[in-house]
């Protein structure tokens, strides 16, 4: 069985109603395969064997156990409360009576060590559309007086646009968005981005 001190620490300063459960987890998961190693990741015990496989935390009122391929584990005893939630699809567990039974558990862990056997990957996330670029009108009306900022303003990139956009919307007063809007007009006149100062 391969533990860690990291992990018996762990344990140890977890909350005393805490303490059995995660002893009871973490014997499991040895149970299922004893090629498991044990590691701390993100401040929580996880349990890997070619990546990881599952991990469990323990907070104020309860512990969780979660699988990092969860998506892809057939629930056929259907013990899973939340599917989107890898931290804790088995719900908040405040009691040996939140689990369940041992053998259950066992062929879980054994079927997600069998996903990392045979290299199966979660899928990929879908990229997030990106958000279109919103121009206030006052900015757009000032780069219309001054061709030059204007071209050079319409040649950045996404990112040196928004720099611009977020430094004038962030201003707290209307004095204080006028002067950063002709700063802006200036420095773009010369072909400067906002960032110009910082990048050597």
């Amino acid at each position: 069985m391969h533990t860690t001190v990291q992990v018996d620490q762990y344990i140890i300063k977890s909350a005393p109603f805490a303490i059995p459960i995660l002893d009871h987890l973490r014997n499991l998961v040895h149970q299922a395969d004893a090629r498991i190693e044990e590691k701390i990741k993100w401040g929580m015990p996880f349990f890997d064997f070619k990546g990881p496989v599952c991990h469990m935390a323990a907070f104020k009122n309860h512990c969780a156990f979660g699988f990092w391929k969860g998506a892809l584990i057939e629930d056929e005893f259907n013990i899973f409360k939340e599917r989107t939630n890898a931290m804790g699809m088995l719900g908040k567990i405040k009691s040996f009576a939140d689990l369940p039974a041992d053998e259950i558990l066992i062929a879980y862990i054994q079927q997600a060590i069998q996903l990392n056997e045979d290299g199966i990957k979660l899928p990929a996330k879908p990229k997030a559309s990106p958000q279109p670029l919103v121009i206030p009108q006052y900015f757009i009306d000032a780069l219309q007086e001054d061709f030059v900022a204007m071209d050079v303003f319409q040649n950045f990139s996404i990112s040196n646009k928004k720099d611009y956009i977020i430094w004038l919307e962030e201003a707290k007063t209307e004095s204080t968005r006028q002067k950063r809007l002709a700063t802006a007009i200036e420095w773009m006149s010369e072909g400067k981005t906002r960032m110009w100062k910082y990048k050597k």
